[in-house]
């Protein structure tokens, strides 16, 4: 006789031990191996250097278009599907960007494979399985999971140069296509499950056998039209675009700034390692911290710690200076993530989550995209990069005044199971 609902462990952890591998894998073969992989590349298309590194912003750029109908699949149909046609994508894709022979090749095999697989093996996908598990305990589902992200930036810049230098480039993104299809394949085959009601639980563990709490406000559909006219998501996706392109500027451009000052070697490398280590650290306290409290209060918490940082950055003239600034502003960055997603689900329900992130990416895309060479351009025109955090500053007080603005629905702290559609995508 099997075992009843009740008494079988609860599942949620499971999908936020999934997230963690999928995020760590699909970021961490990706985005943090690209920078190392670079300059190898580079010298297989030679001549080609600048057309090299637009390779990952290319492909964040296209996935932009892609993301909100990846966002709707999410919503309508099994998430494993969706994660195992993504994993199967990626794979594919390393498979062929190990064979590329000439620029356009690289850039076809970025702008589709890459564009349309990371966003359903990880980043969406594991955001939307966390948030059907998960509501009084979201935050802290979501920093445990997105510790993965922080963890492949620690992790994956040393194996892809021990790649590179026993087995190439080429080898070693043939080595990444086996790996997703050993390791993530069979891990979401054998575990993920769309959403708690399909095995008779509850998010958050919830007992079913007890009487449902009452619904303040049910969760429902949104249709895109009525996502785009809320405010609640544009308050959530500009400021969270701008922090993102301001904290990403920051950590691109610390190191050629700790050398401004005349600080280099290790510790300069030291100041974004101990960034890093940080924000692992401070995905999982912000994560909590939107479980107890207002979201406004959680998110300008990590907003505000990252402006302490910024102005300890402005102010530091020597590498103790530089490491006390990069231990204050990447605790405050580790937020970033799990805060948006946690705020999302908070704000939209379990049932469009996919829908809502999806329409965000083209939203927020284009403003990922400016930090960057902003902060670059302003120090080759002005010789320092401190006009550029000013600027961030502002821009950081800006998103704390946009934030404050924020009306959340209100809730209980359960959802009635019934207000999940029975129509909604089974296992």
């Amino acid at each position: 006789m099997p075992p009843s609902p009740s008494r079988v462990p609860f599942r949620g952890w499971r999908m936020v031990a999934v997230a963690f591998l999928v995020d760590f894998i699909a970021v961490g073969f990706f985005f943090y191996s690209f920078g190392v992989f670079y300059k190898h590349i580079d010298a297989d298309f030679a001549g080609a250097s600048f057309w090299v590194a637009m390779g990952i912003s290319v492909s964040n750029l296209v996935s932009g278009v892609f993301a909100p109908f990846i966002g709707r699949a999410l919503d309508r149909h099994p998430i494993r599907n969706v994660m195992l046609l993504g994993a199967t994508i990626v794979s594919a894709g390393f498979a062929l960007l190990s064979r590329t022979a000439a620029i356009w090749q690289y850039y076809l095999v970025l702008g589709t494979f890459f564009a349309f697989g990371i966003g359903m093996m990880g980043g969406m996908a594991s955001s939307k399985l966390v948030a059907n598990w998960f509501i009084v305990r979201r935050g802290t589902a979501f920093g445990i999971a997105t510790m993965g992200v922080s963890f492949s930036g620690m992790v994956m810049p040393a194996v892809a140069q021990w790649l590179i230098s026993h087995v190439g480039w080429r080898h070693g993104f043939e080595i990444y296509a086996v790996g997703i299809l050993v390791v993530v394949v069979p891990v979401v085959a054998l575990l993920v499950v769309t959403r708690p009601e399909d095995i008779g639980q509850r998010p958050d563990g919830e007992d079913p056998e007890a009487p449902p709490p009452e619904v303040v406000e049910p969760e429902r559909v949104w249709s895109t039209g009525e996502i785009l006219r809320s405010p609640r998501f544009w308050i959530i996706a500009l400021p969270f675009a701008a922090v993102f392109s301001s904290l990403s500027a920051v950590l691109i451009h610390v190191v050629p700034y700790a050398h401004d000052l005349g600080v280099t070697g290790y510790w300069a490398a030291a100041v974004l390692q101990i960034s890093a280590g940080a924000g692992m650290l401070g995905k999982l306290v912000f994560g909590r911290l939107v479980d107890h409290f207002d979201a406004r209060l959680a998110v300008g918490a990590s907003f505000g710690t990252q402006i302490v940082g910024l102005a300890l950055l402005l102010l530091a003239t020597g590498p103790v200076g530089l490491v006390a600034a990069g231990l204050v502003f990447g605790f405050g960055m580790g937020g970033v993530i799990p805060l948006q997603g946690a705020v999302c689900g908070a704000a939209f329900g379990r049932l469009s989550f996919g829908a809502v992130t999806g329409l965000m990416r083209p939203v927020q895309v284009p403003l990922h995209a400016l930090g960057i060479p902003l902060a670059a351009w302003i120090h080759d025109a002005t010789g320092s990069f401190h006009p550029a955090f000013w600027t961030f500053l502002g821009v950081y007080a800006l998103s704390c005044l946009a934030i404050a603005a924020l009306r959340m629905p209100e809730r209980s702290r359960a959802p009635h199971a019934s207000s999940v559609s029975p129509a909604s995508p089974s296992v």
